[in-house]
């Protein structure tokens, strides 16, 4: 009798005591998930703040620093700008003073990101380079990693811009409010009437080892008609010069030479700045011409190159 009574009490204890240490886990775990824990891929603390988190970045971040790039042997603009997907104005953007052809073992800058290349002058400061290339102070230290202090003469830094609204003009207003990045065309719905290239026109002088060869494109519009800058910038030149006739010259936001021949009439003066879209003359027939027409040259470096394709013709 007293064996049978010992072996019920320990047979008591142990239920009791296992459901003891049961709820006393359940309690313990309940404690633990109101204090804290790992919610999706982060452990917070018992104070609801992170601890760390659990996903750790195996790709390496994008280089923001920009691109050298050496010209090889039959390299052009074009298929530069192809490679590395950029377009030619962005790279003469990032080259000032660029001269056509490349020329083998030359360096050319070139943005890793929409944007431009530049190295810091005398005078320039977070405030006028951001307020140059369309952007805020912030942008321009914060993508180089850098302080205002750091901004001095000399430093090379890159100055993303976004490609949906582009460069802006000394004035603070948006270069090409119509087609940033692009060209207009200068008689909205005229025709392309003769391309960029070798011809058979005799009048046409010779350029590029070809006996003719017309250097930019002609836009058909009657005598008269209002001529608007493809592209935004400053106003070089006018007045009348060689076979151009009378003529204005506009270097864009991105560094290119816009030549507008054999106006009628001009609209603009030396020094203005110029939004994409704003007229700037007429039409007419002056110089080595033959009936009215535009003749639009793009130059890089003052050499021609092809403007199309032109927005809107």
């Amino acid at each position: 009798m007293v064996l049978l009574i010992a072996i019920a009490m320990s047979g008591y204890g142990a239920v009791n005591l296992n459901n003891s240490m049961a709820a006393r886990a359940e309690a313990v775990e309940a404690r633990a998930a109101g204090e804290g824990g790992l919610y999706g891929d982060v452990l917070v603390g018992r104070d609801s703040t992170i601890i760390k988190p659990i996903s750790i970045p195996n790709a390496p971040l994008p280089n923001r620093k920009a691109i050298r790039y050496t010209v090889k042997a039959g390299d052009t603009l074009e298929s530069v700008a192809r490679a590395y997907g950029v377009t030619f104005r962005e790279i003469t953007w990032s080259n000032p003073g660029l001269r056509l052809p490349l020329k083998a073992g030359h360096t050319l800058r070139l943005a890793p990101v929409p944007g431009v290349v530049v190295v810091v002058k005398n005078g320039d400061s977070p405030a006028s380079l951001a307020a140059a290339y369309g952007v805020d102070e912030a942008t321009v230290l914060g993508f180089n990693d850098i302080h205002a202090p750091e901004l001095t003469p000399g430093l090379m830094i890159v100055i993303p811009v976004d490609p949906q609204t582009g460069p802006n003009l000394n004035t603070g207003e948006p270069a090409d409010p119509i087609n940033p990045g692009a060209l207009f065309c200068p008689i909205q719905g005229a025709k392309i009437i003769q391309k960029f290239g070798a011809t058979s026109f005799a009048l046409e002088p010779a350029y590029g080892g070809y006996l003719h060869f017309h250097s930019g494109v002609d836009v058909l519009a009657e005598y008269g008609t209002p001529i608007v800058a493809a592209a935004g910038g400053k106003v070089t030149a006018t007045g009348y010069a060689d076979y151009f006739g009378l003529r204005v010259a506009i270097t864009d936001s991105y560094g290119l030479v816009e030549i507008y021949a054999h106006m009628s009439d001009v609209a603009v003066k030396v020094g203005d700045s110029i939004q994409q879209g704003q007229k700037i003359g007429l039409v007419g027939s002056t110089g080595l011409s033959v009936g009215s027409h535009l003749h639009l040259q793009l130059e890089v470096g003052g050499m021609p190159t092809d403007p199309t394709p032109l927005i809107g013709c």
